[in-house]
């Protein structure tokens, strides 16, 4: 084995000095050991092959050394000193890692290959605390420049933390009898439910039929063209589960202020127009009305984060901190092309919102919560033909990813076929005003239907078929009760009781209603 290579010497010289004279984390020994047991043992490989790359290695000699070993593994050939030394050859880099003799050595300081995968671990493990000091100190060199901001510093910095802690993420098998016990508590606690149901109510009902509620860890994309009634339909589901249900419910807006939502939320509960509602040109009966049916979102576990162009790596902790502390069970992001991926480098848009779809889908996972993430579909939904079926939307107008299609449990669209049919009827005759279609495209655990639902413009609201007119939301009074208990009245002092605070919200992060 050779003792003096000027390019190794040099480098250590420099990362001593780059960290005040303190060694990197490493263990050439661990690693020659690893690359003689990979040389010795037939299947030693595929057993590594998925903990270390080329880069784990801190030696240049040892890592050329487990790239010609990578080569003759993905080409599936045999892994032996002879075979090793000839690719190096081939690869023109055996004489940088010392020749023939250092292959030799390294096969000869190992008598069994029976700890490669512990021995391996450790390798890894050197390698992940290099890349955090590393990462460490480019940050503490950019934070002491003061040319640089400081949030852009933050942003790049808690990608750069997660990119390194993706690398990281392994979870080990499990026996089957465990999972199979948790099953079966599901399965008793949806038989011991009124409804019937295992995950999160919509109060939707045949949409609940179709998926037995929202479930835990589900990527769920609701996607339509503009104009379709995407946020109305999530502001509808999202007042059915905090205000009907009482599910702690959060809601990420990239494109509308708290203010707007609380607006529409208030159009949406209280029956009265959005136009009155930004005007405040109400009549008398109007203030009653508002009066009567505002009190009952007073108190209800609903969040809304308006912040504008938000990183994954912000929603990650903003989620987190909402889970823990206030017990949220679902999370609604409006929507997910206006999210990015600040601090991390891609080639494409189409990467970046890959990313994105992939890092939702473990979030969902982690927190062991539904999230539900609003798409924008592509234009090619236009160019179809200009029947009420040309028009309906399908899994290929996903706009800019296919990976929103892989990454999720459940993809959805909303369709109203009045949009594109003036007249108000089908090609049946059938009177279609008002009428929303929710395509259930793609369900990973069960079928896939459509739903009809009620869409009323004038409220942003959708209903339940069955619903007549005149029904209010379930919890909700009619202000006729609300008068003669005694409720709020009065044009002279409308906002009397505090339904000024909601109707003008600060901008704060996360403003609870």
């Amino acid at each position: 084995m050779p003792t003096n290579n000027p390019s190794r010497n040099n480098q250590k010289e420099r990362q001593l000095l780059d960290f005040g004279g303190r060694q990197l984390p490493q263990d050439k020994e661990l690693e020659a050991a690893v690359l003689g047991a990979l040389m010795l043992e037939k299947d030693a490989y595929t057993i590594v092959c998925d903990i270390l790359k080329a880069e784990c290695f801190y030696e240049p000699a040892n890592r050329k050394i487990y790239e010609a070993i990578q080569t003759l593994g993905a080409a599936q050939q045999p892994i032996d000193m002879l075979t090793v030394t000839e690719q190096l050859r081939r690869n023109g880099t055996l004489e940088e890692v010392g020749g023939p003799v250092y292959v030799a050595d390294l096969t000869s300081r190992v008598a069994s290959g029976a700890h490669v995968e512990y021995h391996s671990r450790i390798v890894a493990q050197k390698y992940l605390a290099r890349e955090l000091i590393s990462f460490a100190s480019e940050v503490e060199r950019k934070a002491f420049d003061e040319s640089n901001d400081v949030d852009d510093l933050m942003q790049e910095a808690e990608g750069r933390i997660f990119e390194i802690s993706q690398r990281n993420v392994k979870k080990d098998v499990t026996q089957i009898d465990p999972v199979i016990g948790q099953a079966i508590e599901q399965i008793q606690a949806a038989a011991n439910r009124a409804s019937g149901l295992s995950g999160l109510e919509t109060g939707f009902h045949e949409l609940d039929k179709l998926t037995s509620g929202w479930q835990n860890s589900d990527l769920i994309i609701i996607a339509a063209r503009p104009a379709m009634g995407k946020t109305a339909f999530v502001l509808s589901m999202a007042k059915n589960m905090a205000v009907n249900y009482n599910q702690p419910t959060a809601i990420f807006s990239l494109e509308m202020s708290n203010l707007q939502l609380v607006n529409r939320l208030v159009s949406n509960v209280c029956e009265l127009p959005s136009e009155k509602i930004k005007s405040g040109q109400l009549t008398p009966m109007e203030w009653d009305q508002l009066m009567a049916r505002i009190k009952h979102l007073y108190g209800a576990p609903l969040y809304i984060d308006d912040t504008p162009s938000l990183s994954i790596f912000e929603l990650r902790t903003k989620a987190r901190r909402l889970v823990r502390e206030h017990n949220v069970r679902i999370l609604i992001i409006d929507y997910l092309q206006l999210m990015n991926a600040s601090g991390m480098k891609f080639g494409s848009r189409e990467q970046e919102v890959s990313m994105i779809s992939r890092s939702l889908k473990q979030l969902a996972k982690e927190l062991n919560i539904p999230i539900i993430a609003l798409s924008q579909l592509n234009r090619s939904v236009e160019s179809r033909g200009d029947s009420k079926e040309g028009k309906r939307p399908q899994l290929s107008d996903l706009r800019e990813s296919g990976a929103i299609e892989q990454d999720a449990d459940i993809v959805c669209f909303i369709h109203r076929p009045e949009y594109y049919l003036r007249s108000g009827r089908d090609a049946s005759d059938r009177d279609i005003r008002g009428l929303a279609e929710f395509i259930v495209a793609k369900h990973r655990s069960g079928r896939v239907d459509d739903v009809e639902l009620r869409f009323k413009a004038e409220y942003a609201r959708f209903e339940n078929m069955e619903d007549s007119s005149d029904t209010l939301p379930q919890g909700l009074v009619s202000v006729e009760s609300s008068l003669n208990d005694g409720g709020p009245i009065g044009s002279d002092s409308p906002f009397s009781g505090g339904t000024a605070d909601i109707l003008s919200s600060p901008s704060s992060p996360v403003t609870p209603f």
